[in-house]
């Protein structure tokens, strides 16, 4: 029997394993991105992954109201979906500071330049995650250009909740800690978060592809 909705991830431990997996594989890939791009020290750990509701994520945040910078970008060709990335401000903060050597403590003060960066950051951390599926299972995944907005989380929340409740009010909620540390300054220790909701049928094509019995 094929996947008929997000629960059905949550009963079978294969299914999430290949979930984890993903995690793994994609978190490594986004570490070893960053830390090129940015020439320091970036290290996630083992990501948690949770199968959510979109109330679920917001209090996961502390509440809806909590201040994050979201990046949302959509899949197409074998999977069809989207995904979206929520930063704390501390890591946006790092990111854009050492891409441009500024000294943004706003992100309110965000410019052109700054979302031009940040928006690669977006580009590099949806190609971590979305090669991992792709290596994994050999099929030919596409993402657009991130759109990116400061705003509570609830808002960011509110645009993949509308424009893709026909996919599930559920997500794949993929938790990040990260570790940053640069020659002339102490760590740091942040988060990153990666919500991921392929529709059904594009899961049912992942599984299937891994020989994951269905």
């Amino acid at each position: 029997m094929s996947l008929q909705n997000y629960g059905d991830l949550q009963e079978n431990t294969m299914y999430l394993d290949v979930l984890r997996e993903i995690g793994n594989i994609g978190s490594g890939n986004a570490a070893s991105a960053l830390s090129s791009m940015l020439s320091r020290f970036i290290n996630i750990q083992v990501p948690k992954i949770n199968i959510m509701d979109y109330n679920q994520v917001a209090e996961n945040f502390g509440g809806p109201e909590t201040l994050m910078v979201g990046l949302l970008l959509c899949l197409s060709g074998d999977v069809n979906g989207m995904m979206m990335f929520l930063m704390q401000e501390e890591f946006a903060h790092v990111t854009i500071n050492s891409l441009l050597g500024s000294d943004l403590e706003d992100m309110s003060q965000m410019g052109e330049m700054e979302e031009s960066a940040m928006k690669e950051v977006g580009n590099i951390m949806a190609a971590s995650y979305i090669n991992a599926i792709a290596t994994l299972t050999n099929l030919k995944i596409n993402i657009t250009v991130p759109d990116i907005c400061t705003d509570m989380v609830g808002a960011l929340l509110s645009v993949p909740a509308i424009h893709y409740a026909n996919i599930s009010d559920q997500m794949i909620f993929i938790e990040n800690q990260i570790d940053t540390e640069a020659e002339d300054e102490g760590g740091q220790h942040t988060g990153s978060h990666v919500l991921m909701i392929p529709d059904v049928e594009s899961l049912n094509k992942i599984m299937a592809s891994l020989g994951i019995a269905l």
